[in-house]
């Protein structure tokens, strides 16, 4: 009698970020059924108001910020590192754009460029001080960061509340931008901020995906002290990456001021807690960039329907959060359970 061989077939297993999705929204529907509202009607709204033709300008235009905060939090974590100073940085880089359009003589379009230009360098400059806190002091950079956004908030938030203080008015803010200094809007309010934003995504790509550096960068993530072997000067690579991620959530500061606000204002550009938001975008991504970047337009979707949500069904945006928090959990417990050791 011939033995036969018996075959087995496992269903294809589902993308961990798809199953992560599928958690959260199932988490944050069973939250809307015990609160006594109605999930299905809750997440219809959140669909309808991220993707209606009617308010597509409205969720550009808040996902152009937080895009390019996801973009600035994935630089370094493709390396292995974290930037927690985002507030701070994009602090800085506003600050600096409002500041030259209203004090330094020139040409309009030679102000914009410059504006834009000083805001990502003194933004670099700025985050580039945790990498030195890790190089040469051995601070670790999950903490320097963090606590240097504390020092930089409080430092503009004096400048803007006294030295720079548009006294025609009672609140912490600059004078408004010239008008010849603002960013031209392109769709809505949607303004030319995207095409410098697209620019530095295009960059990004390229440095990750072509060069060396970026080749190096991503050794760095899988394993540190391997690339450090391999010649690598790790010192080196700290500093350009977190120089380059200060550098874009500068350029998000200072889109923002110029296209948007039109003025520093205290505290508006960490309302929207766009560096938290793209943060966990980028964790969800693990920081690859275009995979990065789509999580940031997945989660900018979702907080621009959690407005229509809110509007509509009187059901709090914070769902929008909780889904976001819940997804990220997820995936960290999967991660996690899956390096485990017996």
């Amino acid at each position: 009698m011939s033995s036969r061989t018996v075959k087995s077939y496992r269903l294809p297993r589902l993308p961990p970020v798809l199953v992560a999705i599928a958690f959260g929204v199932l988490i944050g529907g069973l939250l809307v059924l015990f609160s006594g509202g109605d999930p299905i009607s809750a997440y219809w709204q959140i669909v309808v108001g991220a993707l209606a033709p009617r308010n597509w300008p409205d969720a550009l235009n808040w996902a152009v910020p937080l895009v390019g905060m996801t973009l600035a939090a994935s630089i370094p974590l493709r390396g292995g590192m974290v930037n927690l100073g985002g507030d701070g940085q994009l602090a800085v880089g506003g600050l600096v754009a409002a500041i030259v359009p209203l004090y330094v003589p020139g040409p309009a379009p030679f102000l914009i460029v410059l504006a834009i230009a000083l805001a990502m360098v003194a933004a670099g400059l700025y985050a580039s001080l945790a990498a030195v806190g890790q190089t040469r002091f051995g601070v670790p950079m999950l903490i320097s960061s963090l606590l240097l956004s504390y020092p930089a908030i409080g430092i503009t938030s004096y400048l803007v509340g006294f030295v720079v203080r548009d006294t025609s008015t009672g609140l912490a803010q600059t004078r408004l931008i010239p008008e010849g200094c603002r960013l031209m809007t392109i769709y809505g309010p949607l303004n030319i901020g995207v095409l410098s934003l697209i620019l530095a995504i295009a960059v990004v790509l390229f440095i990750d995906r072509r060069s060396v550096s970026g080749y190096e960068l991503r050794m760095r993530g899988l394993n540190a002290r391997f690339t450090a072997y391999g010649g690598v000067n790790s010192n080196r690579q700290i500093l350009t990456t977190i120089f380059a991620s200060g550098a874009i959530a500068g350029l998000v500061g200072a889109t923002v001021v110029l296209g948007t606000l039109y003025r520093f204002q205290d505290g508006a550009l960490l309302t929207p807690a766009y560096t938290w938001s793209g943060l966990m975008a980028a964790m969800l991504a693990r920081g690859e960039p275009l995979g990065a970047i789509a999580a940031g337009l997945f989660f900018a979707a979702l907080q621009t329907g959690g407005f229509a949500m809110q509007r509509e069904t009187q059901i709090p945006r914070v769902l929008t959060m909780v889904l976001q928090a819940v997804i990220i959990l997820f995936l960290a417990i999967r991660h996690g359970v899956g390096r485990r050791t017996s």
